[in-house]
């Protein structure tokens, strides 16, 4: 949030709006599910209240969250990893072998893997899986713009990138042949 630091407050604040509006309900509503008081809420989404752990609880069941979503700070929607940029280890015995970690599973998720093979001309724009769904694509050979069909990223060979997949979303072979690794995680 512009490099300065955001108070647990703000962090909350922001947190219960973003789920709030997620879940389509109103302020009343969600105070009524939560069995809080409407100008409690308010003050909280306001980031002038100071939550108590049993406010918060009540809050994440109401909405169907875990109790983390509210007090972590958001992840980028996006994210991308050019090839040389991530956390890499070499083998010992090996000096040409070397593995990068991209992404961690999340505890819980499942992942489906596929191998990506593309012609350019042909984008390919997929509708929103469901919430939750995370898209994870390394780029092998071509050119890609990947990604959420409001901010593509244009992928090189060996790029990395993590975009929301239950958002409208891409992938746009920029050079015949392209070749890409996707997992998709739920």
């Amino acid at each position: 949030m512009n490099g300065r630091v955001v108070s647990p407050q703000e962090l909350v604040a922001a947190s219960l709006k973003r789920e709030r509006s997620r879940a389509g309900i109103s302020l009343a509503e969600l105070a009524r599910r939560a069995g809080i008081g409407k100008s409690t809420l308010s003050q909280l989404e306001s980031g002038d209240g100071n939550p108590s752990i049993e406010t918060l609880w009540s809050l994440s069941v109401a909405l169907g969250i875990q109790f983390s979503a509210l007090v972590d700070a958001p992840r980028p929607l996006v994210e991308v990893i050019r090839l040389g940029d991530g956390p890499t280890i070499g083998a010992s015995e090996a000096d040409s072998y070397t593995a990068t970690l991209l992404s961690a599973a999340r505890p819980g998720t499942r992942r489906d893997a596929y191998l990506i093979r593309a012609d350019r001309g042909r984008p390919r724009l997929s509708q929103p899986h469901a919430r939750g769904v995370v898209e994870h694509v390394v780029l092998c050979s071509g050119r890609a713009d990947v990604g959420p069909t409001e901010s593509p990223v244009r992928l090189e060979p060996g790029d990395y990138l993590n975009y929301p997949g239950d958002v409208e979303h891409t992938f746009d072979a920029l050079a015949d042949g392209t070749i890409a690794v996707l997992l998709s995680e739920s």
